[in-house]
């Protein structure tokens, strides 16, 4: 396959309404999200990504591939080729900042989006880049010594959560083995280093809801850092990091509410 040919794996699913692309975090797959589709699908159309070097996405030998702005360009891409002209971003983690980023570059392009908790969206750029030198470091020099089971039992993983449904958390072991060491060294190194917004989050110009796990202690305080963002609301629901895995029924009620509170708004236009 040539670094033309290499698209991240989508799977497009039916619904009714405007097309909305789904990007989990790290460690996640295609399966994180099946507690949530089908509620999804009575407001929108999901589309269900997988990042560089996670289920059957490929992993580029480029480096660059894996840096934000390059998520961006394939996002965009999908939203052309899904003949699109505007589309929801629904991100988990790593992905919530990734959807950002996208928002930012194209914000003519987008409806709204729906996040979970995510560190690195809305950390302090500078704590960030040193966590990314130190612990984020270490898991990718495991990864190259060990190869990808080193994490199965990583609280890195989100599919060892015992709150996630026995259903999800079966296929995220099975899909977990689909993920390729080469890529995921590469997107701790080159994908986490660059994604917190800092100051961008106070132009994000469309509708955010964070659905917050509050059980999740370490992210409650970089709250005052997402309200940055202008048109925010805050849902808070009873789950920790997996937000949409961990209360799927929570989640699924406030994302379905506020895809259609806004599917009139000029935004929607």
């Amino acid at each position: 396959m040539t670094a033309d040919e290499e698209r991240l794996h989508a799977a497009v699913h039916d619904g009714d309404g405007p097309l909305a692309l789904l990007v989990h975090g790290a460690l996640g797959s295609r399966s994180y999200w099946d507690d949530n589709i089908g509620a999804l699908q009575a407001v929108c159309r999901p589309v269900v990504i997988e990042l560089w070097g996670h289920g059957r996405s490929p992993s580029p030998a480029d480096s660059e591939r894996y840096r934000p702005h390059s998520y961006v360009a394939e996002f965009e891409r999908l939203r052309v080729e899904l003949d699109a002209e505007r589309i929801w971003m629904i991100g988990q983690s790593l992905g919530a900042a990734l959807a950002l980023h996208y928002v930012l570059a194209y914000p003519a392009h987008v409806i709204g989006a729906v996040l979970t908790n995510s560190s690195s969206a809305f950390s302090e750029p500078a704590v960030w880049a040193e966590r990314t030198e130190t612990l984020v470091e270490e898991r990718a020099l495991e990864l190259e010594t060990h190869g990808i089971e080193v994490l199965r039992d990583s609280w890195i993983n989100p599919g060892r959560s015992t709150r996630i449904s026995p259903a999800v958390r079966a296929k995220l072991a099975g899909e977990f083995s689909e993920h390729d060491a080469t890529g995921l060294v590469n997107s701790f190194r080159f994908t986490n280093a660059g994604v917190p917004l800092g100051e961008r989050l106070a132009d994000v110009a469309v509708p955010v809801l964070l659905t917050n796990g509050t059980e999740e202690g370490r992210f409650q305080h970089l709250l005052p850092r997402a309200r940055q963002i202008p048109e925010l609301e805050i849902a808070d629901l009873p789950a920790s990091h997996a937000v949409n895995a961990q209360d799927p029924a929570g989640w699924n009620a406030a994302a379905a509410r506020f895809i259609r509170q806004h599917a009139d708004t000029p935004h929607a236009r």
